[in-house]
């Protein structure tokens, strides 16, 4: 019998890392395989978390608010709140409208009024000047203007003797060093 207690007392004594062993040595072969894929997989839970737990505040924040904010006075207020300054702005924007509206009938009847103008003239056999009041205004400053102003002696752009045409670049003599013609006319390489 001592033989059998013996035996139940070894097994005691044995330590329980020997089944551990094979456990280690899957384990690393199971990382040496797929360490990378397992390490992006955990970054991955963990972005998804902290993402979980920022929004999470907020649904309780908006919730909280919202029980708070239904009391039925205050709600009523908000809304009329609301509709007065849509009102105000509805008027603001009807009163650009008028204005803008105002202002292309101004538009379009100086238009007509000067088509009948110039129709006028041309029956008449006159040329149209549209803007003959301001041209009249115009040439009375300009001739005021000129009158004011000193005419000063300028020299001239060009000599007396130079004309564009006798192919001298100079106005005195001599043959011209200028000797550019235009470029040929059709295709550049033959063929």
């Amino acid at each position: 019998m001592e033989a059998d207690g013996d035996a139940h007392v070894q097994n005691e004594d044995v330590p329980p890392n020997q089944d551990l062993t094979f456990l280690q040595s899957s384990v690393t072969s199971i990382l040496s395989e797929y360490g990378w894929y397992l390490v992006f997989l955990c970054m991955g839970v963990f972005l998804l978390i902290q993402h979980l737990r920022k929004n999470r505040p907020r649904d309780n924040q908006s919730s909280s608010a919202s029980v708070v904010s239904q009391d039925p006075g205050s709600v009523v207020q908000r809304q009329e709140a609301l509709e007065a300054s849509r009102r105000k702005m509805q008027e603001e924007q009807d009163a650009r409208a008028a204005e803008f509206k105002e202002k292309q009938q101004r538009l379009e009847e100086e238009k007509r009024r000067q088509k009948i103008e110039m129709w006028d003239s041309m029956k008449e056999g006159k040329s149209y000047k549209g803007n003959a009041k301001f041209a009249q205004q115009n040439t009375e400053e300009a001739t005021s203007s000129s009158s004011l102003r000193p005419r000063t002696d300028k020299k001239p752009l060009r000599n007396s003797g130079y004309s564009p045409l006798s192919g001298d670049g100079g106005g005195g003599g001599g043959g011209g060093t200028c000797g550019w013609r235009p470029g040929r006319r059709g295709p550049s390489a033959g063929g």
